[in-house]
């Protein structure tokens, strides 16, 4: 007797829920081109920055994509390509968890030190991160959407939120700013 509601309610989980509106407002502005995407590295193997003994150039020293990231990184590339979103440059981080989430996403990664990650950074130095971000999307207006794969705390300086692993920030180019449009999901 209690099998019949846990089929069902199996059955209903086993089919992807609708976007909510403000996704889908999102999905059909990026269809457009001319935004920059924000996405934080996907899932990596837990910890908080990088072991001791880490060296940019060795990815063996760094924290690196968990095979549920390197799975959900795939997943951002299927629903990027499912609506439709044409992409332009993708920069990335030099760091190897976000290098590997821009190729398993896109095929393809621009290193860009601008992107790096800003944990071990003085003030100086972030705000030279910010500036350099900043003069490099400002103006944006391309057909594609500019894509730039990098960590949770260069997001903070640059919009000002936190976003989970493989999470991605629309961005619209405000001049010396980028103005956070919404926060899409991908990967589920």
């Amino acid at each position: 007797m209690q099998r019949r509601p846990f089929l069902a309610l199996l059955a209903a989980a086993s089919f992807p829920l609708r976007a909510a509106p403000a996704e889908t407002a999102l999905w059909q502005r990026l269809r457009a081109g001319g935004h920059v995407l924000l996405i934080r590295h996907a899932a990596t193997d837990p910890g908080i920055g990088d072991p001791p003994g880490f060296v940019l150039e060795r990815c063996a020293t760094q924290r690196n994509l968990s095979e549920a990231g390197r799975r959900d990184s795939r997943r951002i590339g299927d629903a990027l390509r499912s609506h439709g979103i044409p992409i332009g440059a993708v920069l990335s981080s030099r760091w190897c968890r976000c290098l590997d989430t821009a190729r398993l996403v896109f095929g393809k990664a621009e290193p860009a030190p601008m992107l790096d990650s800003m944990f071990n950074d003085d003030d100086g130095r972030r705000r030279a991160k910010v500036a350099e971000v900043q003069a490099r999307t400002g103006d944006y207006a391309g057909k594609a959407n500019l894509v730039l794969v990098t960590h949770d705390i260069n997001i903070r300086a640059l919009v000002g939120i936190s976003v989970a692993q493989g999470e991605i920030v629309v961005a619209r180019p405000a001049g010396d700013y980028l103005d956070n449009l919404g926060v899409l999901r991908a990967h589920e």
